[in-house]
């Protein structure tokens, strides 16, 4: 018989999804040094392993967070730091979980289906932040702790991929 998809595409279990993830990233980081393919294949194992509705990356460059690779309907190019959830999460410096984006303050609707969201802050390996890592949902209430976990993970893999600030 052949294996039914789950919502974690064949894994049953949230906390395995990204366990899965998190091996597979490291496997594909390991040796790289670009920046942009890390992110890139970040974002598409992210998305196959838990069906994400919308998962992108942004770089912060100046005052601005610039659109990097994501995957999912067309996305803001560029957002002040600050504004909005991505640039909360940047200016904070730390994960912002928001489960109704519609009471969060500011809230850039980039796509109006985005019901709720997750931005993990992506450091640099001294320490700095140097961009974020956002994922919406089409439903509210979609992240909890078992995500903020497993994103902080992939941004920790993702810190060796940035280039030397000098």
């Amino acid at each position: 018989m052949e294996s039914e998809k789950t919502l974690y595409g064949l894994i049953a279990d949230k906390r395995e999804a990204y366990s899965v993830a998190v091996s597979e990233i490291e496997a594909l980081v390991d040796g790289e040094p670009d920046l942009i393919a890390n992110l890139g294949n970040a974002v598409a194992v992210l998305r196959e392993r838990l069906d994400f509705f919308w998962i992108g990356t942004y770089r912060l460059e100046g005052d601005d967070l610039l659109l990097g690779p994501f995957q999912g309907t067309t996305a803001c190019s560029r957002i002040a730091l600050g504004r909005g959830v991505c640039g909360a999460a940047a200016a904070r410096g730390e994960t912002i979980l928001v489960p109704d984006v519609h009471a969060f303050p500011g809230h850039i609707a980039c796509d109006a289906r985005s019901r709720s969201e997750i931005d993990v802050v992506l450091r640099d390996s001294e320490g700095r932040v140097r961009g974020v890592l956002d994922v919406d949902s089409d439903r509210p209430s979609a992240f909890d702790e078992i995500d903020r976990e497993g994103l902080e993970a992939v941004a920790r893999i993702l810190a060796t991929s940035w280039p030397r600030r000098d």
